[in-house]
């Protein structure tokens, strides 16, 4: 989920990776639909660690619990539970950006319409968000929250189509991006996914109920069987009827296009257990290390991943080389954001707090130090070094991606193309020399693409979005290109 903000590329991470922003979780016609979305919004955690909410229907009314901070701080409470009651329920959990972190952006969103209320969740980002929001509050419109899925909302309650479903499907005909959308009526479950399916959505089953969510490891926590992935372009119905039964009916609004899922979903974003677009995160993360063993090849002692997200391709690295693969750097799980963002003096201490060096793995030998992605090189500066002071001979560097080159603008957290790493100095040997590698090497696009999906990239109809290492942007950039030098969006604090 975007921020609006001035620079419209967001960059609020003081670390070295991209970040996802949201996951989303729905249930339709369960008893238990409250906990079971708080369970299934645990698994997702890592799409989104600054906040959660959920909304619930019980037949009469609808109820919202938003909590800034982790699911697990306040919905494993049953009394917060009690206030979500109903069988249908949405969740979403959400990283933030530079925008606002306030309580009043956290989804879903909720309005009441004229057929009813609607609750709205989505991961991804509108890439015509902003110059839709231009638009309706010249006409009028009142926004209360710096999100783009309010223009949802406002633009389903402005269609003049007679039902809700309707109404939904008009409004999203409206908007161009990424992205992977959930809403909840009275009676109705709705999921969409974009037309060329950048995000991952799928749908799930629990005991003939459907559910849909971000990815297949939040149908797993629960016990729920993986039924299909919601189609790219494709918009599913799910409707309780008057004897207890669930229609599910599924339209295409969108003109077919082939399926284009984001590149990052298996780099670093999703959970290694997942499955998407039917090919298992964990398996095209290893397939990569091994593609990268075969490009870049070093005499050394030992492989050491950069944990966690390294740690598969470390695997494939090791595997396909012979070199012995070790955990020469132990991360603390115990780590909370809260404890190393308050001042800079505490985060002066650096990767110190997340990681720490195995020297007895380490000492005197020459090391592959192999990590999923680097996107400023900032951390990975700090890593080499704990390195070399634990005793390393040698220190080179693996990449299981390409160099970055490009930001964002369909749901990641991105840096501004200038502080890119890739963009601020010329070459590997370069980009070593600044981290205090001996050597720096990256996965080809082709090494990438064959790790995902068996085959090299065809430029002329890539299988992936990919933009942020190609400059291939699947679709059009709408707010970008109509950016106006020194033009504000006006924004208002609020404490979360």
């Amino acid at each position: 989920m975007k921020q609006f903000s001035p620079s419209y590329v967001v960059y609020g991470s003081h670390d070295d990776k991209y970040h996802e922003e949201c996951g989303v979780f729905g249930i339709l016609g369960h008893p238990d639909a409250a906990t079971l979305t708080a369970l299934g919004l645990h698994a997702l955690q890592h799409r989104g660690q600054e906040a959660a909410g959920i909304v619930s229907f019980d037949g009469r009314q609808f109820y919202t619990e938003k909590h800034m901070g982790l699911v697990g701080d306040h919905y494993t409470n049953p009394v917060t539970l009690a206030k979500l009651p109903g069988p249908q329920a949405i969740g979403h959990t959400r990283y933030s950006t530079t925008g606002e972190v306030a309580l009043r952006n956290v989804q879903p969103l909720f309005a009441e319409l004229e057929e009813g209320g609607i609750a709205i969740a989505h991961n991804g980002n509108f890439t015509n968000g902003l110059t839709l929001r231009r638009q309706i509050i010249a006409t009028g419109a009142i926004c209360q929250s710096t999100s783009d899925t309010e223009v949802v909302l406002h633009l389903i309650a402005r269609s003049r189509h007679a039902s809700t479903t309707d109404r939904f499907i008009d409004a999203i005909r409206q908007m161009e991006g990424g992205y992977a959308m959930i809403a909840l009526t009275r009676t109705k479950l709705i999921a969409a996914r974009d037309p060329i399916g950048i995000r991952p959505l799928v749908l799930g089953d629990l005991d003939g109920k459907p559910i849909f969510c971000s990815e297949t490891c939040a149908l797993d926590i629960i016990g729920a069987k993986f039924v299909r992935d919601v189609k790219n372009g494709e918009v599913v119905i799910c409707e309780t009827q008057a004897d207890g039964s669930v229609t599910i009916e599924s339209r295409m609004p969108a003109r077919p296009q082939p399926e284009r899922v984001c590149l990052f979903e298996y780099v670093y974003f999703a959970r290694p257990d997942s499955v998407v677009a039917g090919r298992n995160v964990y398996t095209t993360r290893k397939n990569a290390g091994m593609n990268l063993a075969l490009e870049a090849p070093v005499e050394a002692d030992v492989v050491v991943p950069v944990p966690d997200g390294g740690t598969p391709a470390a695997l494939g690295y090791a595997q396909q080389s012979g070199i012995p693969f070790e955990y020469g750097i132990i991360r603390n799980h115990y780590v909370g954001r809260t404890f190393i963002e308050p001042t800079q003096q505490i985060r002066a201490f650096g990767v110190k707090l997340k990681h720490s060096a195995n020297r007895a793995m380490i000492e005197g030998k020459r090391v592959v130090l192999v990590d999923d992605s680097i996107v400023r090189g900032t951390t990975s500066l700090k890593i080499v070094q704990m390195i070399r002071d634990a005793g390393a001979k040698e220190v080179h560097i693996r990449v299981a991606s390409p160099m970055i080159f490009h930001p964002d603008f369909y749901g990641i957290d991105t840096p501004d193309r200038d502080k890119l790493l890739a963009n601020q100095y010329a070459g590997d040997e370069a980009m070593a020399k600044y981290i205090g590698a001996d050597s720096l090497a990256f996965l080809s696009i082709d090494g990438l693409y064959k790790a995902v999906g068996g085959k090299p990239r065809d430029p002329a109809n890539p299988q992936f979005t990919d933009h942020y290492f190609t400059g291939d942007y699947p679709t059009r950039l709408v707010d970008k290109e109509s950016e106006k030098p020194g033009r504000k969006e006006s924004m208002l604090a609020a404490n979360g």
